[in-house]
């Protein structure tokens, strides 16, 4: 049982201290210094162990926070490793990527700060990997049964640690050159260092996982082709297609997505060359969009030495606490300042883009923007508010769209609409033994609900393979971000 006076022995929320900006603008290695252990344990004491806890249901995954948080109190690390390894499979990631619904579920939180459950359990995995705990589980016998697995991020990983647990022989397909997905080309070194990914790829291997990188599904072998060699294929290409902004300008040179900008990063990050890489170098940088791709950007733009850097979100400015249609243990939409915005920049909101002003080079070298009015319903530039901001580099990090459905609807005629692929109550398309996780179905979302789905996909395929299945399933297509 947790330490019964724990929360009021030790009132206040502390976390790792982040490395000074001025050091860490200098290399692209993870922000926070080492944790301390003292620290971590008297953090994790802080947890009430709660009859009720509200943690599991704001966690996609059902962490058993409670259970491996006492572990730490009583510094039974190993342990710990374990509770946390039984409902998810990939801790580091959501420990340092995941925007943690299960602190803003925390019962703590009602009267104080929540427990630090993130900290707690990146620093969990953290010292399993440091003490060789963490060890490959191949399965004790294989089934005969064949899968693939399109897309290597989030949701394919977790489908295919678990598929092939169960005994199948598993493939994923990746069509970039390295494994990862999203997590090797979309989050920068700061934020993931990719050593983690290695780690997880050389477990995966030893357990009997398959990769196939450079192989595009639909272009270099056909999804019909692709079904027919296999006895299941489960679909988690994420959802890619990025939201655009169409007003005039658009078309200048300079003007990119955010992601092509910080997946080329990436590549130069790994030692790749990179020929005609969009930089900040020396540049004055734009970023429309307020959320986490767009504080991606302003780190990236940082490191690459931009000479000022400004963030455009076009609504108003969230809360620094909850709102009254946002009540515990709901996850608030809430001001937050990340690593990123810690180490300078602009942030203005209430911004409306009107259009992309060029030079005579047909360069981009300023945007037009007004304050945003609502007008029924609808975000709209407030006339009589125009001013302009100089701007040599613009990253539109407005989100995504949905997949890219295309080849799917023609070659296999599964149905899609608004860029997810459609889905039953067993995640299965409307094709027969053609499944679908993550983002390719739900639309864009969190890691957290990524590797759910992943997990949760991964039984509906066992099922459906052998008629019954003993993998968990977390999570259903249908259910909403918060669980009440």
């Amino acid at each position: 049982m947790a330490d019964p006076k724990g929360f009021l022995k030790t009132r206040q929320r502390e976390l790792p201290p982040r490395r000074p900006v001025a050091i860490r603008l200098l290399d692209w290695r993870e922000v926070y210094e080492p944790g301390d252990n003292t620290v971590l344990r008297r953090q994790a004491g802080r947890c009430m162990d709660c009859g009720v806890p509200f943690c599991h249901q704001g966690c996609p995954l059902g962490n058993l926070i409670p259970e491996w948080n006492e572990l730490i109190r009583r510094g039974e690390g190993r342990e710990a490793s374990e509770r946390l390894h039984a409902t998810n499979n990939f801790p580091e990631f959501t420990g340092r990527l995941c925007p943690a619904p299960c602190e803003s579920s925390c019962v703590l939180g009602i009267s104080q700060e929540p427990v630090t459950i993130k900290l707690v359990e990146q620093s969990i995995i953290d010292d399993a990997w440091a003490n060789d705990w963490v060890q490959p589980h191949p399965p004790e016998r294989l089934t005969g049964k064949t899968v693939a697995v399109v897309g290597s991020g989030p949701a394919g990983l977790a489908a295919a640690q678990q598929l092939t647990r169960a005994g199948h022989t598993v493939a994923v397909f990746e069509r970039d050159d390295r494994i990862g997905g999203l997590l090797r080309y979309g989050i920068p070194d700061f934020k993931l260092e990719k050593r983690h990914i290695e780690n997880r790829l050389r477990q995966m291997q030893a357990e009997g996982t398959r990769f196939r990188a450079r192989v595009n599904i639909g272009v270099d072998i056909g999804w019909s082709e692709l079904r027919s060699r296999y006895d299941a294929v489960l679909i988690a290409t994420g959802a890619l297609v990025p939201r655009d902004l169409p007003i005039p300008g658009r078309e200048l040179s300079g003007v990119h997505f955010a992601m092509d900008y910080l997946v080329q990063q990436n590549h130069a990050g790994a030692g790749d060359e990179v020929r005609g890489q969009i930089t900040a170098e020396g540049r004055h940088v734009i970023i429309l969009g307020g959320g986490d791709t767009g504080a991606d950007c302003l780190g990236t733009a940082h490191r690459q030495g931009a000479l000022s850097v400004t963030t455009l979100a076009i609504g108003t400015r969230p809360p620094d606490g909850r709102s009254e249609n946002q009540p515990w243990p709901t996850h608030p939409l809430l001001f937050e300042t990340s690593s990123a915005h810690e180490e300078g920049g602009q942030r203005e909101f209430l911004a409306s883009t009107v259009c992309f002003l060029p030079n005579a080079a047909g360069e981009v070298r300023a945007i037009r923007i007004a304050e945003t009015e609502y007008l029924d319903g609808d975000r709209v530039p407030k006339s009589g508010t125009e001013r302009e901001l100089p701007a040599d580099l613009v990253l539109l990090a407005l989100g995504f769209s949905g997949t890219e459905t295309q080849s799917l609807e023609t070659e296999l005629a599964l149905a899609c609409e608004n860029g997810r692929i459609e889905r039953d109550e067993q995640f299965q398309a409307t094709e027969p033994g053609v499944f679908v996780a993550g983002d390719a179905g739900r639309g864009q979302s969190l890691i957290v609900w990524a590797i759910a789905e992943g997990r949760a996909a991964a039984a509906a395929v066992d099922r459906y393979l052998e008629g019954d299945t003993e993998l968990p399933s977390p999570v259903r297509p249908t259910d909403t971000a918060i669980h009440l």
